[in-house]
């Protein structure tokens, strides 16, 4: 692991990149938080979207990683913090990230990827806290480095 990360100011934050924080057994756990704990101190902005909180709440409800009472203060935290940005992909963000799957057809990519990919491109964020391989095929940095 590195000791020392390169942000950028703004850091978009995924699925997984949740799931791995709150998972203390989660393979990535140790990375993700020390990125994570480098970023509250460098003052980073994290972006996330409803879509991804959606996410998070279905699959930690599903694969229960942690008790759920922990989740839901979770997500509170996340909904209370200033630090985190929850954008809200409203109908036009939608509309795009469908015609962007219908025009990347061979990408596998979500709806959820797609709407993060096009909030990334409109705050100008590079870099995204995921263990997502997606994230690198739209052309940005993922955050841990495989």
């Amino acid at each position: 692991m590195r000791t020392h990360v390169s942000l950028e100011s703004s850091i978009f934050v995924d699925t997984s990149g949740w799931v791995s924080l709150i998972g203390e057994d989660e393979t990535f756990h140790d990375e993700i938080t020390a990125i994570y704990q480098e970023a509250m101190r460098q003052r980073c902005r994290l972006i996330t979207t409803n879509y991804i909180v959606t996410e998070v709440v279905a699959l930690l409800t599903n694969r229960p990683i942690v008790p759920r009472q922990r989740m839901i203060a979770f997500v509170d935290a996340l909904k209370a913090a200033p630090h985190v940005q929850i954008e809200f992909v409203d109908r036009a963000i939608d509309d795009v990230a469908w015609v962007r799957i219908k025009e990347r057809s061979e990408r596998d990519w979500s709806l959820v990827d797609a709407s993060s990919f096009i909030l990334m491109e409109q705050f100008n964020v590079i870099q995204a806290l995921t263990l997502d391989h997606h994230f690198e095929q739209a052309g940005f940095i993922r955050l841990p480095t495989p």
